[in-house]
């Protein structure tokens, strides 16, 4: 009934709103594009009708040009696709706006428990006790990534709040206005964003957004509790990347980290003053107006200076002697107002969100390089010294690193960067800045190298305040991951920093590149594998194991639905911690408005405290973890004969948008690492390799192999085994409704001509025999008419956003096919594949 409901709902909140508005932008004239909104529905039709006869995307348009607008020049019917890429732009800015303001409305008939279903659970079983001491050590840490999917401006970001505004109070004059105004503004950056730019983009959201969704949160649960005094200001925390992030980015420089923590800082105090000055118009009392405007000029002063130094300390003392003050002379009166205010303080401290360094191990190695060969250690290589010897110097060689000792540049910034961390903490706090992350990571020395690089960057002889975090993202990563940190564990000098870090090992597992390196039904097993025998180590040595997923993208990169996820998790991952990352343009979609933040938080903590209030242990058996392991081979070698194809690479390069992502202006980082003149797999970034098999709309690393592996068992007589399994094994199901949801997602028609191709049409026929399989057999496997049958709204809303970008993806693929038969507007059809990147990206919301 649910279903239902929730189906009506979303047809009268947003697909009938959005048809009543989208006829009016398309009639909208603006200069130069007079009747091209009118057009989009007809090339939309022409478009489905062309691909469904098995028309190509040039005979597509080559029909439209002559029997619809009789546009003859090649250089005007250029201009006219520009024009029709940028409605269709705003076309799913419109869409976003209107199906972020139904958003409660959808909520109201949602099956998903929030947190006030679970308080009243734990009222009706009167079991307070039992959650309670999770409910106050347990903690979700929300990480905002900077990955070049996330592109909307603020004046862009401003627009869609103010629609979203008038369209829930349906003011037809005013959104007239608006989507004027969003017709004039431009939706793309006019160069490329430096990390800078990426940083305070994502800034604006913390502050407009976050700040209050926070506070309001935890002023919720602070109030369910009862009688019992609830502190635990860390229940949702924020992780920033951009800024810190230097992994395949050269342009994270020391001087970026420091200027995006000062960043962090100046808005935070923004936010405090702005609160301060609604709390000074209620405190009109005598003794408090000395502390208060104090407090308030001194964030007046820390707002715009980030060499003003005003510490933890100079907020909550002042706070403190005025809560006293109203309680012993002025009856307490507005002191829930500056309650509020005080736990908002606590919570965001004086860093509003906790940066993260990460690099990948290999720069590591050049600087450890280069810093052993300027000691004396090795003349050339790391390969001089054995094991047992690298490690002695590691843990007890006393240098001192000066930066300008060195001449390349990473070994130069990374030793600076290291260097100034201390400062960074001492005006952000321990908080603000406490964690260093190792992409790549395969063996003990990925962690100490860095061990050895914060010993000789001032931290020989004290506690090092940093927590040291493996990424293990590969195969042989994950492969050898419990015996690497049994290794670290075993060394007393690593035990003893675990111990100075509240004897906690955070622990990254890397689903992005772990899916592209294993494909992926073998990268999630492997990570749920790993996952449990790190937690097994931890215990062992008394360590609390917490768990960091690279999560937030699409399935193919550990997206997906995230409740599910962490609902899924067995009784052998370590549960003290949920902590992810929240990658593109999912910030901005997933977690872009106060609703959606608050929701989407709620459903983090909700899985994570489910087990302790429901009293739920998911456990696989050895005979359902043979069977998931067998289909996991099978898959991955189906997904490695791929990766081997000797047109796998070439197709990826020639035939997709892959080279076209490093030229559009979208993010800061290179498309990929290194600077190797033949491209290789290993060093092509997840998100230009996902992103690309998405233009295609092939979505190749979200299923493939699935197919294969399901009717193998079929074909064996067991597929009974395995619908037990999607029954019975939560973790299972979750994997491959992601993995439908991929699917649902695929268009193969639109790529169809390339079957026509000499070199590459055998391989698109490889892709598309795979793609029709795992459909078939999933849908099979789970029981279902149609893919994603059991989600109408997720279903229909992708629908919605496919045919709205459908135009855009064949005008796409019309100037691939140009570009590759050769023509005279080579560079303007180059541009218009890199412009078409924006609508797709945003219209998939998880495309990449």
């Amino acid at each position: 009934m649910q279903q239902k409901e929730r189906l009506a709902e979303f047809k009268k909140s947003v697909q009938n709103k959005f048809n009543v508005y989208n006829s009016l932008f398309l009639n909208l004239p603006y200069k130069d594009i007079d009747d091209v909104g009118m057009l989009i529905p007809l090339l939309l039709n022409q478009s489905e009708k062309g691909l469904s006869n098995g028309l190509n995307p040039k005979e597509i348009l080559e029909n439209f040009f002559e029997n619809f607008v009789e546009i003859k020049s090649e250089k005007e019917q250029i201009d006219f696709m520009f024009r029709i890429i940028q409605y269709v732009e705003r076309q799913v800015v419109l869409y976003d706006s209107v199906e972020d303001a139904a958003f409660p409305k959808l909520q109201k008939h949602s099956s998903s428990l929030s947190l006030k279903d679970y308080f009243q659970l734990v009222e009706k079983n009167n079991s307070w006790d039992t959650i309670w001491d999770k409910l106050s050590n347990f903690s979700a840490r929300i990480v905002l990534t900077a990955h070049p999917t996330q592109f909307y401006t603020p004046a862009v970001l401003d627009i869609i709040t103010n629609l979203r505004t008038l369209i829930l109070e349906d003011k037809i004059d005013e959104i007239d206005v608006g989507l004027q105004q969003l017709g004039l503004t431009s939706l793309i950056n006019a160069k490329k964003p430096t990390p800078l730019d990426e940083a305070k983009n994502i800034i604006y959201t913390l502050r407009h957004v976050y700040y209050d969704a926070i506070g309001d949160m935890y002023a919720y649960i602070k109030g369910s509790v009862g009688s019992k005094i609830f502190e635990n200001h860390d229940i949702v925390k924020l992780g920033f990347w951009p800024g810190g992030d230097r992994d395949g980015n050269p342009f994270v420089t020391a001087d970026i980290t420091r200027d995006v923590m000062n960043e962090l800082r100046l808005t935070l105090m923004k936010c405090y003053y702005n609160d301060l000055k609604g709390l000074v118009h209620k405190l009109t009392f005598k003794d408090v107006q000395e502390p208060l405007q104090k407090l308030r000029s001194n964030l007046y002063i820390a707002m715009f200076d980030s060499s003003k130094d005003i510490g933890y300390d100079d907020l909550i003392l002042p706070l403190e002697e005025i809560r006293l003050i109203l309680i012993e002379k002025y009856q307490g009166l507005y002191l829930n107002d500056l309650e509020r205010f005080i736990d908002k303080v606590k919570i965001f401290k004086v860093h509003f969100a906790t940066i993260d360094i990460r690099q990948d191990h290999s720069m590591h190695t050049k600087v450890m390089v280069e810093v052993l060969k300027k000691n004396g250690f090795i003349k050339k290589e790391l390969s001089e010294l054995s094991d047992d010897k690298l490690i002695d110097i590691l843990l007890h060689e006393n240098l001192e690193l000066v930066a300008d000792d060195y001449e390349e540049d990473i070994v130069k910034d990374t030793i600076k960067n290291i260097l100034q961390l201390q400062t960074i903490q001492a005006k952000n706090g321990q908080e603000g800045c406490n964690r260093y992350i190792i992409s790549n990571s395969e063996d003990i020395f990925s962690i100490l190298f860095v061990y050895g690089l914060f010993r000789w960057c001032g931290w020989a002889n004290k506690e090092i305040t940093f927590d040291i975090v493996p990424l293990f993202e590969t195969m042989i990563g994950m492969d050898s991951a419990q015996e690497t940190m049994q290794f670290l564990f075993n060394l007393p000098e690593y035990k003893a920093h675990i111990k100075n870090r509240n004897n906690k090992q955070t622990i990254m597992l890397g689903f992005s590149d772990g899916t592209k390196d294993g494909g992926y039904l073998k990268a999630n097993w492997s990570i749920l594998k790993t996952k449990e025998e790190l937690s097994e180590v931890c215990d062992e040595h008394g360590i609390a194991a917490i768990f960091f997923d690279g999560r937030g993208g699409p399935p193919a990169r550990g997206g997906g639905k995230t409740h599910r996820f962490y609902a899924a998790q067995t009784n052998k991952v370590a549960n003290n911690e949920i902590q992810l990352t929240i990658q593109g343009q999912t910030i901005t979609s997933t977690y872009g408005t106060k609703e959606q933040f608050i929701y989407n938080s709620e459903q983090l903590l909700t899985a994570g405290l489910s087990n302790t209030i429901l009293g739920k242990e998911i456990v696989i058996s050895d005979s359902d973890r043979k069977l998931i392991e067998e289909l996991s081979d099978m898959s991955f070698k189906k997904y490695d004969d791929l990766k081997h194809h000797d047109k796998f690479m070439p197709y990826l390069e020639n035939m997709s948008t892959l080279k076209y992502y490093t030229k559009a202006n979208i993010g800061s980082r290179p498309g990929k690492r290194g600077n190797k003149a033949k491209l290789e797999l290993s060093d092509l970034r997840a998100i230009s390799f996902v992103g690309s098999w998405s233009q295609l709309k092939q979505n190749v690393p979200g299923y493939y192999g699935i197919g294969t592996a399901l009717k193998n068992l079929e074909d064996d007589g067991r597929f009974s085994e395995v619908q037990r399994l999607y029954k019975e094994v939560p973790f299972f199901q979750a994997l491959m409704m992601n993995s439908m949801m991929s699917l649902s997602k695929c268009y193969f028609e639109l790529t169809s001509y390339m079957k026509e191709n000499k070199e590459y049409g055998a391989f698109w026929e490889i892709l598309h025999a795979e793609y029709k399989l795992s459909k078939a057999m999933l849908l099979k496997l789970s029981g279902m008419e149609i893919l994603m049958q059991k989600e109408a709204i997720s279903r229909e809303s992708i629908k919605i956003r496919e045919n709205i970008v459908l135009p855009l993806l064949v005008i796409q693929q019309y100037a691939l096919q140009r570009i590759g038969e050769g023509t005279e507007y080579k560079e303007l059809y180059e541009k218009i594949v890199t412009r078409s990147l924006y609508g797709n990206i945003n219209a998939s919301r998880n495309s990449a």
